[in-house]
C-alpha cells in the first residue's frame, strides 16, 4: 500500500512539473497546465497498456538528462567555445558554403573602375556523425520504481561513451590525412625514448609548428594546440618554463600557453604510419606508431549537434527476462571550415 502511494504521488508530481513546463511554453498557465495533464493521465490511464505512459515520460527525462550532459562534457575542453552551427541543421544534416578565396583589399585606390573578383561559393551538404550506444538492460522493478539513482547510473554511462566517441572522431577530423602545402605534417626532433625509439616532441618543434601556421597566414591569435600524452610529458621533462605553467589555470580547459597556442591535453588522439599517413578511427598502433598532437585556428573549424533520441523496449515485450533495454542515438559533427589553417606533428622514430 505504501508502495502504491507513493508510486502515485511521484506520479502525479511529475505530471504537475510536465504539465506546467509544457503550458508555459505554448502561453498556458502553469497551473492549468499542471491540472490538465493529471486529467488526462487520469482518463486515459484505464484505456492505455499498463506503463506504456510512463515509457513515453521516462524516454523524454533520460534523453533530456543525456543532452545535459553532452553539452556539460564539452565545457573547459578544445572543443568550447568553436563556432557553433547547430541552428542550421536539418534533419541531421548541414549546409556549408564554401568561400574559395577572400576578395583583395585595394589601399588608396586610384584606377576606376575597380576590378570585379567572382568568389567561388559552392553550397556543400554535409551528414552530422551518428553516435549510437549499445543497449542496456534495466528491469523492470527499477523503472517503476522511478529510482533516480539508476537512471542517471545509465545516463552517465551512455553520456560518457557518446562524449568520448564525439571527442576521438573530432579529433581525428581535425588532422591531416597527409602533409601537404596547405595540411602540414610535422616530425618530431627531440630526444629518443630508450624504451620505444620514438623521438620526442621538443621545443624547437613548437616553433617549427609556429613557423608552419605563419606561412599559411594563419592569424595569430585563437590557435590552440593539443597535445598528446606523451607530447606533454616530454615538455613537462624537458622545458621548465613549461612545466611551470602547466595546470595553473584550468578554469578554461587550458594546461599553459606557449608561442601564442592556448594548449590542451587530449589523450586520444590520431595514429600516424611511420609513412606519415593517418590511420584509420578506432585503428591499433603498429611498431613505430605513435599518436600525434594537432593545432588548428578556432574560427575555421565549426561544430554542430543533432538530434538525441532515446531507444526503449518495454519489458511487457520480453516476458522471458522482463528486462526494458535502452539505448542512444546522437548527431554531432567537428571539422574544418577549409583544410588550411592547421598542422599536425606526429612522433618520428629513430632509425
Amino acid at each position: 500500500m505504501v508502495r502504491l502511494i507513493l508510486h502515485v504521488v511521484c506520479a502525479v508530481l511529475l505530471n504537475c512539473v510536465m504539465g506546467g513546463t509544457m503550458a508555459a511554453v505554448v502561453g498556458v498557465s502553469p497551473v492549468a497546465g499542471a491540472v490538465g495533464l493529471n486529467l488526462v493521465a487520469a482518463l486515459v490511464g484505464g484505456c492505455v497498456p499498463r506503463g506504456s505512459l510512463a515509457a513515453g515520460v521516462y524516454t523524454e527525462i533520460w534523453t533530456g538528462e543525456l543532452v545535459k550532459s553532452l553539452r556539460h562534457a564539452m565545457e573547459g575542453t578544445w572543443l568550447d567555445g568553436l563556432p557553433d552551427n547547430s541552428s542550421i541543421v536539418n534533419n541531421d544534416v548541414i549546409h556549408l558554403v564554401d568561400v574559395g578565396v577572400d576578395p583583395d583589399v585595394l589601399v588608396n585606390n586610384t584606377t576606376y573602375p575597380i576590378p570585379l573578383q567572382a568568389l567561388d561559393d559552392a553550397d556543400i551538404s554535409i551528414e552530422l556523425d551518428k553516435f549510437q550506444t549499445k543497449v542496456t538492460p534495466v528491469t523492470d522493478d527499477e523503472l517503476y520504481a522511478i529510482s533516480y539513482d539508476k537512471i542517471q547510473r545509465v545516463k552517465e554511462s551512455h553520456a560518457q561513451s557518446i562524449s568520448d566517441a564525439k571527442f576521438s572522431k573530432a579529433a581525428h577530423a581535425l588532422c591531416a590525412q597527409k602533409n601537404t602545402a596547405k595540411t602540414p605534417v610535422l616530425t618530431t626532433s627531440g630526444g629518443v625514448d630508450a624504451a620505444t625509439g620514438r623521438k620526442k616532441l621538443c621545443v624547437d618543434d613548437l616553433l617549427a609548428m609556429k613557423r608552419a601556421m605563419d606561412k599559411l597566414k594563419v592569424p595569430s591569435d585563437n590557435r590552440r594546440l593539443v597535445l598528446c600524452s606523451d607530447h606533454m610529458n616530454d615538455l613537462l621533462e624537458t622545458d621548465q618554463k613549461f612545466r611551470e605553467q602547466y595546470n595553473i589555470n584550468r578554469n578554461d580547459g587550458t594546461v599553459a600557453r606557449l608561442y601564442g597556442f592556448d594548449i590542451y591535453e587530449y589523450g586520444n588522439t590520431p595514429l600516424y604510419t611511420t609513412a606519415g599517413e593517418k590511420k584509420e578511427l578506432g585503428s591499433t598502433a603498429s611498431t613505430g606508431e605513435f599518436q600525434c598532437s594537432f593545432a588548428f585556428y578556432a574560427p575555421r573549424v565549426f561544430k554542430a549537434t543533432g538530434s538525441t533520441k532515446m531507444y526503449y523496449s518495454d519489458a511487457a515485450t520480453d516476458p522471458e527476462y522482463q528486462q526494458n533495454k535502452v539505448n542512444f542515438r546522437h548527431y554531432f559533427i567537428c571539422m574544418f571550415k577549409k583544410a588550411d589553417a592547421g598542422c599536425v606533428i606526429m612522433s618520428g622514430k629513430n632509425s
